[in-house]
């Protein structure tokens, strides 16, 4: 067991000098993926305006006017709220207007009961926790020049990143759970489900998270290839949609690489002793 740790620590030096060129960019490029499906929507609300409306007036039965007023504000605080984001300015505001997208859309278009739809929209609420978290940290770090942080912001700060750790990891779930299970499937099934495990409990949780990103990035361009379907465009912009929000997820587990897993982990507890 000595020996396993000890080549475990080896891999772990060698894989930081490896990435530490990447380490000072890691915070912008996770804030930017973590906001990319909100500015995909974005630009998909305004290019097709006039069928959303089409979709929100026959279908969903909003009243004219009130379809025209629901977008506006989609596209407008989507786009704001983003820009925030990736700027770290005013982060609480920023994660409050995305979140209130996030439910107001899945009630809108009528996906709160589609299992697919409402998983992935909690693991946006959990990469939307680490954004919360990531910008906690800052404000904190920023107090300790004017006097030590109170316990109240300390502990909302571990509690967002344990929350967040925990749904972030809901969309590799349902990819365990969804499909026809083969020997490949249940072996790269079985490695990620450890890695869950290891992120949520915030053991070895960086790495964890880090080989979850990579899974992700493969999985995305093979499964949610939106660019090679053009026969059917209604499918092409559902798996679209896909692969921008898995980038979020992604996004969400690059702040967690960043930031580690917080206070309530197992990766803390061993440093205390």
């Amino acid at each position: 067991m000595d020996q396993v740790q000890q080549y475990t620590f080896k891999l772990e030096d060698a894989l930081d000098k490896v990435a530490s060129p990447l380490k000072p960019h890691i915070p912008v490029i996770a804030r930017f993926l973590l906001v990319v499906t909100f500015l995909e929507d974005t630009v998909r609300l305004i290019m097709q305006w006039d069928s959303q409306l089409y979709f929100m007036q026959q279908y969903r039965g909003f009243p004219w006017g009130v379809s025209h007023m629901f977008l506006l504000i989609n596209v407008v605080v989507m786009l704001v709220c983003s820009g925030m984001a990736i700027a770290r300015k005013h982060t609480e505001i920023a994660v409050g207007g995305l979140f209130a997208v996030v439910v107001s859309q899945a009630f809108a278009y009528g996906f709160v009961f589609d299992f697919n739809f409402f998983v992935r929209n909690l693991s946006i609420i959990g990469a939307l926790l680490m954004l919360l978290s990531e910008g906690l940290s800052a404000s904190r770090r920023k107090s300790m020049f004017a006097g030590l942080p109170t316990v109240s912001e300390v502990d909302r700060s571990q509690y967002f990143q344990l929350a967040g750790r925990v749904l972030l990891i809901l969309l590799f779930l349902s990819f365990i759970l969804s499909g026809e299970m083969s020997p490949i499937r249940a072996a790269v099934s079985l490695i990620g489900l450890a890695a869950c495990v290891m992120v949520v409990v915030g053991f070895k949780a960086k790495w964890s998270a880090l080989f979850l990103v990579l899974f992700l990035s493969i999985f995305n361009v093979l499964i949610n290839n939106w660019w090679d379907i053009d026969y059917n465009p209604t499918h092409r912009d559902f798996v679209k949609y896909d692969f921008f929000q898995t980038l979020s997820i992604m996004g969400g587990l690059l702040l967690l690489v960043s930031l580690g897993p917080g206070g309530i982990s197992v990766d803390e507890k061993k440093k205390a002793f």
